[in-house]
């Protein structure tokens, strides 16, 4: 139900099948529905998604971080290797704008669901793959996961601090990518199927996501021939923009340029490192970055973290604390803008989760539904795609399809 003061989403009337599974699909698929795109998720009978099994943390015995990745979404479970539960799949994606899966090369041929197959029923279809390594090349048979694409991509090599072991990103940097990746390709291929009618296969895979972080660093190797290592938390290319610690907590101060180095300077009251040889040019801190390190933290740790934040913020430093994931997300600015959604499960009960990044004046974010059971909407969905209870009953009755019982969900 949507009033003037809820308006439907900017996507509203774009439905999409979701064949994939734990992250990158569901992230996809996520930031469709906030927009108001029909998701119908697609779940194998035995446990549904695989993220519905990450048990540690659950909340009243539901999987939160299944919550966190399917709100908006509705739920139909179904055995895709039964030739009727094809045939579901199949009639359900001839009615549909978007199909998107996540599976090994060659596994929705297998199963007869191949883009080949599916334009051919539908030419509008925009299909939408996600991988390891993309589907051409000499790994495109390969699967892959988060780590190992932050590894391959060299995104390990540049993480941690010199001289210290190869390090993940604390987040699954390589999933969430990709899953933004294939929504803003597919939204260009919306677009180009409204001019024309015409539907395409769109990719992107994990490798391609981390190699696409690496932007600063890949201009550091095209232009010098070496490899950048890691930095810890100062920056690649500009000094001093990094965390330091003080008398009480870490702080980050970004002296991207050198007015902003002037203020710092000024602030640390030490006015005469704006002309010394060392540090006049960002070229020569970055020389000397760890004298200035160095000096800076002597300083730093003799004061407050609270002290120092109000004095660069007074001179117009960029600052900022080194915030827990808890302060961060309890913090005021984060929840004035937005970031935190609460919902109500029918069975975990209220639930929190990130909100959406990205704020429209016209046509905001719905966070109409929390995440689904596994085959919550089963029998709607059915229905809606020609099925009468004759035939929904046969189907549960044959292990087909499976079904919960109906919860209502807020307007």
């Amino acid at each position: 139900m949507t009033t003037p003061n809820n308006p439907p989403g900017a996507l509203a009337g774009l439905r999409v099948i979701e064949l994939a599974q734990i992250m990158a699909g569901p992230t996809c698929g996520m930031m469709l529905a906030d927009l108001g795109a029909d998701v119908i998720k697609v779940e194998k009978l035995d446990g549904g998604d695989d993220a519905r099994q990450y048990r540690d943390p659950i909340i009243n015995g539901v999987s939160a971080p299944f919550l966190m990745l399917n709100r908006n979404k509705r739920a139909i479970a179904l055995d895709l290797k039964h030739p009727e539960g094809k045939a579901v799949v199949m009639r359900m994606i001839r009615e549909s704008d978007v199909v998107t899966e996540n599976f090994r090369k060659g596994t929705m041929e297998k199963l007869g669901l191949g883009y080949e197959t599916l334009r051919e029923e539908n030419p509008g279809l925009i299909y939408c793959a996600m991988s390891g390594y993309g589907t051409t090349g000499p790994y495109a048979d390969k699967g892959g996961f988060d780590l190992i694409a932050q590894g391959f991509s060299g995104l390990m090599s540049i993480t941690g601090v010199p001289g210290g072991p190869p390090l993940r990103t604390g987040n699954s940097v390589a999933d969430i990518n990709a899953g933004l990746l294939a929504a803003f390709g597919i939204l260009a291929a919306y677009q180009h199927k409204l001019r024309t009618g015409e539907g395409q296969r769109v990719e992107t895979s994990l490798l391609e996501a981390s190699l696409q972080q690496l932007y600063w660093h890949a201009a550091i190797y095209f232009g010098t021939g070496e490899s950048p290592g890691p930095s810890g938390a100062a920056h690649v290319l500009t000094a001093p923009y990094q965390a330091f610690p003080t008398a009480t907590q870490w702080i980050i101060i970004g002296g991207a340029n050198e007015k902003n180095w002037t203020r710092i300077a000024q602030v640390l009251g030490k006015p005469e490192w704006i002309d010394d040889p060392r540090y006049v040019r960002n070229s020569n801190r970055m020389q000397n970055r760890d004298s200035l390190t160095e000096a800076m933290t002597a300083i730093l740790k003799t004061r407050p973290a609270q002290d120092w934040l109000d004095a660069f913020d007074e001179a117009g430093v960029p600052a900022g604390p080194v915030h827990s994931v808890g302060e961060a997300l309890s913090h005021p600015q984060t929840l004035a803008r937005g970031m935190v959604v609460e919902q109500e499960h029918p069975v975990a009960g209220p639930v929190r989760t990130v909100g959406m990044p990205v704020k429209f004046s016209a046509t905001p974010a719905r966070y109409h539904r929390a995440a689904p059971r596994l085959g919550e909407d089963t029998t709607a969905i059915l229905g809606e795609f020609g099925y009468d209870e004759t035939k929904i009953a046969a189907l549960m009755e044959a292990g087909v399809v499976r079904a919960v019982e109906q919860t209502p969900q807020p307007a």
